[in-house]
């Protein structure tokens, strides 16, 4: 299986679970969320600048450590921008 048929196999963070329709969408760019909570998640970086891109991402979920209102950070892996590695959680 190649990539691009492994990522269209994944379901998007932010995506109701209930979506009828919950991966990844033609014309849009994703990252593969890497480890942590939220580990084979796809992220919707479409509209993302390269700056916040290689920022990484803190993103909202309630399966991390801080629970409720606790973010899992996610930062771009060197060398292959596809992917976001878990580097922890923040309250």
């Amino acid at each position: 299986m190649d990539r691009d048929e492994e990522l269209l196999r994944g379901r998007v963070y932010g995506q109701d679970h209930d979506d009828p329709r919950p991966g990844p969408r033609p014309g849009r760019v994703y990252a593969e969320l890497v480890g942590g909570p939220l580990d084979g998640l796809l992220l919707d970086v479409t509209d993302r600048t390269p700056e916040q891109r290689t920022a990484g991402a803190a993103l909202e979920t309630e399966l991390g450590r801080f629970g409720a209102g606790g973010r899992s950070l996610y930062d771009p892996r060197p060398g292959d921008p596809s992917r976001l590695d878990w580097s922890g959680d923040t309250p």
